[in-house]
């Protein structure tokens, strides 16, 4: 069984994931930067060249390679869940956990995040916060279908996100 992470960017799905992993001794991969290394150039890159939909497609053939394996903590890109298809296979097999954040701390993050210009591209031409806001507004309906369960990381320390996912996960299986 594999564990997805999903959520908006900077919620904590790389960092919870790493430790995740750790913690149930199994593997983790970020979809992201496996893509990045797959294709040979950062997301940014992509998106200018050759556009959202190519990216899309890529994330996508990149899942399907990821959902393969067994045993994985991985962490999606935020807009994984953009896509129905990309949502079936994830759940096939796997949890589905949606990490969450309030659009301020979600802000705060991407600003001290300095993988953000090569990694994170603009999603709209808006100011960040408003664009965190508006993205959450219609992304949040697809994270609750997708989900299997979720869990607020706005001030919740790394392994107490990782317990609370280890606890939940154990409830599902029993």
């Amino acid at each position: 069984m594999n564990i997805f992470l999903t959520g908006y960017r900077c919620t904590g799905k790389t960092f919870v994931g790493k430790r995740l992993a750790s913690l149930l001794n199994c593997s983790f991969i970020d979809a992201d930067v496996y893509l990045v290394n797959k294709y040979k150039t950062t997301i940014s890159e992509i998106v200018a060249t050759q556009g959202w939909e190519s990216f899309r497609k890529k994330e996508s053939v990149v899942l399907k390679t990821l959902c393969e394996l067994k045993k994985h903590v991985i962490a999606t890109g935020g807009g994984v869940i953009l896509d129905h298809n990309n949502v079936t296979i994830m759940k096939k097999n796997s949890v589905v956990v949606w990490l969450r954040a309030t659009p301020e701390t979600i802000r705060e993050r991407i600003i001290k995040d300095e993988t953000t210009k090569d990694s994170r591209p603009s999603l709209t031409s808006k100011g960040l916060l408003e664009e965190i806001e508006e993205t959450l507004i219609f992304r949040d309906p697809l994270y609750q279908d997708a989900m299997d369960f979720f869990v607020h990381t706005d001030s919740m320390k790394i392994d107490d996100i990782c317990n609370t996912i280890i606890n939940k996960i154990d409830k599902i299986q029993h």
